[in-house]
């Protein structure tokens, strides 16, 4: 698997490119994607959205258009798509496939399995790709996300982090905004987060 990253717009919000049996994955798609990605891929099979706010999703449309390839999102962050945002007019966006849940999807041959993490927004949710995590907004190198914004909801993050500390094995991960980390070195920092929250 290779993985391409490149921060866009003005949240430098991470746009990735998954190459794997010579299929590619795209993950957010946020503000002024387009170009980039269509420089880079040949044979996309989905664009992944992690959750709906609009530095992540800016792109969908105008890509769903140029590819022809299903866009994929929590069925709880559908709304995000269809409405305006923090003001912002930005690209409306239909999901072809909506997730409930936690669940493994194939594409392409590909399985992709959406682990719903709520709190940020109702629908935020983990990507895992061979054993790699996307992680949006969920989960930063030394951070979490907000639970300030409108639709966020700080118990729903308590319980999904507790979640998380749980998890029993380590995955690299890489997150909406920053650089890589991992399961094991955000798992330290749970415990203080959840008690920041509580």
């Amino acid at each position: 698997m290779h993985i391409e990253v490149r921060p866009m717009g003005p949240y430098e919000t991470n746009c990735y490119i998954i190459s794997l049996d010579d299929k590619e994955l795209i993950i957010d798609p946020g503000v002024d994607a387009v170009p980039w990605v269509l420089e880079r891929v040949s044979n996309p099979v989905a664009i992944l959205n992690t959750h709906g706010h609009f530095d992540h999703v800016w792109s969908n449309a105008p890509l769903q258009k140029e590819l022809q390839v299903p866009l994929i999102i929590h069925e709880a962050d559908r709304f995000l798509l269809e409405g305006e945002q923090f003001g912002l007019h930005f690209p409306k966006s239909t999901p072809d496939i909506l997730i409930q849940g936690s669940r493994t999807i194939e594409i392409g041959g590909i399985p992709i399995t959406f682990h719903h993490f709520p709190g940020h927004t109702p629908g935020t949710s983990v990507i895992e790709i061979e054993e790699t995590w996307f992680s949006g907004d969920f989960i930063f190198r030394g951070s979490i996300g907000r639970v300030d914004f409108p639709h966020s909801d700080p118990k729903a993050m308590v319980e999904s982090l507790q979640r998380f500390a749980a998890i029993p094995f380590d995955r690299p991960i890489y997150p909406g905004h920053g650089g890589p980390t991992s399961i094991a070195q955000e798992q330290r920092l749970v415990a203080s987060w959840i008690q920041y929250l509580g």
